[in-house]
């Protein structure tokens, strides 16, 4: 199983505090996991924003792991057009956040950019079927998206299992990937996933790599 840590929660503090976070995402950087997780939100899709674009990318101008990037946006053309800039392995846009999927799966795919899309806790697994084969990633949301530390809905486990099911019925090749409250608890819960987003598990911890650790066992 693959680990994306995302640094939301470092940098929730930081826009509490005022304070440099830039040390914390580099010692994440030292750390073996297998993705940066970037979560970016507008505000408008979700309550919460996250830092302006120029900001983040600074932040995370120096880092060598490959991006993960889910933008929890209502101008998904925008944010790819921003973020694409960081040449991410996969950028993830919200199924309930379009009426036209197929637009941004094909734009996606244009910059040669892995294509995700991430459903609510509330949208079911058949709201993707026209798509699966298409995508390179399906995320899917163990917490209503908008903010870290939340707790982890076991609704999500069956959603899991069904896209497995169906990647291994049809021949896709998409990855599965869970986020929302993933930590040493609930990891069992999500071994039908490829790849696990965990933040504060991680990041509110002194040391991120024994953490990192903790999920793989």
């Amino acid at each position: 199983m693959q680990v994306a840590c995302s640094i939301l929660s470092i940098v929730e503090e930081m826009m509490k505090k005022n304070t440099d976070c830039k040390p914390k995402v580099d010692a994440l950087n030292d750390t073996d996991c297998d993705y940066f997780h970037l979560d970016i939100m507008d505000g408008e899709f979700v309550e919460m924003k996250t830092l302006k674009d120029a900001k983040t990318l600074e932040l995370v101008k120096d880092i060598q792991k490959p991006f993960d990037i889910h933008i929890m946006v209502k101008d998904i053309g925008k944010y790819i057009e921003i973020y694409k800039e960081v040449h991410p392995r996969y950028l993830t846009f919200h199924y309930e956040a379009t009426s036209n999927p197929d637009l941004w799966i094909r734009i996606l795919k244009k910059y040669g950019i892995g294509v995700g899309i991430s459903i609510k806790p509330s949208t079911p697994v058949s709201a993707l079927l026209p798509y699966l084969e298409k995508l390179d990633l399906v995320l899917v949301m163990g917490v209503e998206p908008g903010k870290g530390g939340q707790t982890f809905l076991d609704s999500s486990i069956a959603k899991l299992k069904q896209l497995k099911q169906l990647r291994n019925q049809n021949g896709y090749h998409y990855q599965i990937e869970v986020d929302g409250g993933i930590n040493a608890k609930t990891i069992d819960k999500v071994k039908n996933a490829d790849i696990v987003v965990s933040g504060s598990f991680v990041t509110n911890a002194d040391d991120y790599q024994k953490q990192i650790d903790l999920l793989r066992t």
